[in-house]
């Protein structure tokens, strides 16, 4: 579905990605792990066209999105940003219509709002409250669900745990396994190596803007340098 070849980006003298390759099967969930400045939120910026590359090939679905960064969502490719960033201001409701801009029909709007409610049952309570208002992993959720609402073929979720407690991130990693389930391709940046080697299909390790290691997500999970390096001391 997704195809990277050889992508190199910088900002200015740094080189944030330095000709990294990598796939994204469709029906798959992809981890991408590594260390703060790793290079993974520049990954996902990249494909979304938020960032320029400096070389290499970005394909989806045979296409290259160098050249149609304007239509990506349209595509089929959605990005939810780490930190949540929900429009504050908005109810939950209004969040969900945001970002099911794309869609023309009425119907079709209203009918996948239903299916967010069905799918994380909270917001439906909360529909008309401000979002700004809502708990850290309620907003998580709201920010996923908003991301949904474009019925993406890819979604790219960056940190989705991240500053959460564990009841909560075990809720999100939930709602990961659940967009899957529905046939949607999943890409994960997480820092949470545990967790995210655990649900996905494949991964691939980040330093220094190049990959480290790559392989089956339980593989990498039960390897000895992963762990001393990502998941604290071999058990």
């Amino acid at each position: 579905m997704l195809s990277i070849e050889n992508l190199r980006v910088a900002y200015g003298p740094v080189q944030a990605l330095a000709g990294i390759s990598l796939e994204v099967p469709g029906g798959q969930i992809v981890s991408i792990i590594g260390s703060n400045g790793a290079g993974k939120t520049t990954l996902l910026n990249t494909i979304c066209g938020l960032v320029r590359q400096k070389s290499g090939t970005i394909k989806f679905e045979g296409r290259e999105l160098s050249r149609l960064t304007h239509q990506v969502v349209k595509l089929g490719i959605v990005q939810v940003p780490e930190g949540r960033k929900v429009f504050a201001g908005l109810s939950v409701r209004e969040n969900l219509m945001a970002g099911g801009y794309t869609l023309t029909d009425g119907l079709r709007l209203r009918e996948n709002i239903e299916k967010m409610f069905d799918l994380y049952p909270i917001l439906r309570e909360r529909q008309n409250q401000q979002a700004g208002t809502l708990s850290g992993g309620e907003q998580q959720m709201l920010a996923i669900c908003r991301g949904l609402m474009a019925e993406p073929k890819l979604i790219l979720l960056d940190e989705p745990s991240l500053g959460l407690g564990p009841i909560i991130v075990n809720g999100v990693f939930q709602l990961v396994r659940r967009i899957r389930e529905q046939g949607i391709t999943v890409m994960l940046v997480e820092q949470n190596a545990r967790k995210a080697l655990a649900l996905c299909d494949y991964a691939y390790v980040l330093e220094n803007g190049r990959i480290a290691t790559q392989g089956p997500g339980r593989q990498l999970l039960c390897d000895g340098a992963i762990k001393t390096a990502y998941l604290g001391e071999c058990e």
